[in-house]
């Protein structure tokens, strides 16, 4: 009867941590240098899971591979790269527009995935660059999203220094570093 009765303990304990392995509500995303962990609910999720990244009514603009979106008409969904003032995670007036215009296609898009990859230059430690490319990132994102944008359809990275758009050790350098990505 002893042994019955640990054997049961022993059953209950397991399907007890069975239960809280599954009861997880957070989805974890390992993308480049940063881990992205957010809370994601229910509606959402399903949105994530019925739809698959596409690129349908995108075309081609130019050589050097920029994307227009089909029906693009003041060029604003070409900018591809917003770019931010020293130590700053504020979006410039000037690109507001094309925080907005790349918000409405992905809001007239529902199933149209995109990354924000968020970038620093040299300047400061390896630690504070990345967290910094991921708060520009992230104030994009949540302009996109205020601006009607679905938060699954918007993906965030940050490579902080690791991936410099000019190699020098200079203003003009450090203001290209400066910058997020909008990764179609």
């Amino acid at each position: 009867m002893k042994a019955m009765h640990k054997f049961g303990f022993g059953v209950l304990l397991l399907a007890g941590l069975v239960a809280l392995a599954g009861c997880g509500s957070s989805a974890k995303k390992t993308t480049g240098a940063v881990v992205e962990d957010r809370s994601i609910s229910r509606d959402e999720m399903n949105d994530i899971d019925g739809q698959r990244a596409t690129t349908q009514g995108i075309r081609d603009a130019d050589a050097a591979g920029t994307t227009m979106l089909d029906g693009e008409s003041d060029g604003s969904l070409s900018v591809r790269t917003i770019y931010f003032e020293y130590d700053s995670s504020n979006i410039r007036e000037e690109y507001r527009r094309v925080v907005e215009a790349h918000a409405n296609a992905l809001a007239s898009r529902p199933s149209q995935v995109i990354t924000l990859e968020g970038h620093a230059d040299e300047r400061g430690s390896r630690e504070y660059n990345l967290a910094l490319g991921e708060r520009r990132a992230q104030a994009v994102r949540r302009q996109m999203v205020l601006l009607g944008a679905a938060a699954g359809q918007i993906r965030v990275v940050s490579f902080g220094e690791e991936r410099p758009a000019n190699d020098g050790s200079n203003e003009e350098a450090y203001a290209l570093n400066r910058r997020v990505e909008i990764k179609y």
